[in-house]
């Protein structure tokens, strides 16, 4: 499913117009994003946990030359899966 394909589908769920359904959509996204951006996490019981976690430092290697190359540290979002979303899906 794609975002258009859940904007449709939030529309036909709701009643509400696809509009008003993509602006719902939209702020979802912006607000998990923005939350995200300053650290914090969002909790969303029985569906799943969105975090920000570290990635240390590393060394890799350039497929193309074998050259080795410095990767930096980096932040990466990441989504654990509640209880009840995995007995769904299960």
């Amino acid at each position: 499913m794609n975002k258009n394909e859940l904007i449709a589908a939030v529309a036909d769920k709701t009643s509400i117009s696809k509009g008003d359904a993509t602006a719902a959509v939209e702020a979802v996204f912006e607000v998990v994003t923005n939350a995200l951006r300053e650290g914090d996490e969002v909790r969303v019981v029985g569906f799943g946990t969105f975090v920000v976690t570290q990635r240390k430092a590393g060394k890799g290697r350039n497929p193309q030359t074998g050259e080795e190359i410095n990767i930096p540290a980096s932040k990466a979002p990441k989504f654990r899966a509640g209880k009840q979303l995995k007995e769904a899906v299960n």
